[in-house]
């Protein structure tokens, strides 16, 4: 119940690690085996030395993540204030031109 509600329960899950650093891209995805996804609140590490990719270049490289699963309570935490977190990183202008 108290795991439940507060979480903290680990899994690993194997994943490959997709890194594009060319002109028209510079991306990074995580996808994980077996259909695992991440809700939010959900906290993922994965392990390994850092990819590093020169430009131009693609890569893609098989790790192992561990996912800390978020409890109910935490859950519920990130979806109501996840809007507003992510409001602090927009900025908005309503100017005719803008400046930098």
């Amino acid at each position: 119940m108290i795991q439940a509600l507060l979480g903290g329960r680990r899994e690993e899950v194997g994943c490959t690690v997709e890194v594009v650093n060319t002109f028209e891209s510079l991306e990074a995805h995580v996808r994980f085996d077996g259909g695992v996804t991440v809700e939010p609140g959900d906290e993922v590490l994965v392990h390994g030395a850092p990819v590093e990719v020169p430009y131009g270049h693609r890569a893609s490289v098989r790790r192992v993540a561990t996912i800390k699963r978020a409890g109910w309570l935490e859950r519920g935490w990130v979806r109501m204030t996840g809007d507003l977190e992510f409001m602090e990183l927009c900025e908005f202008s309503f100017s005719e031109r803008a400046s930098l």
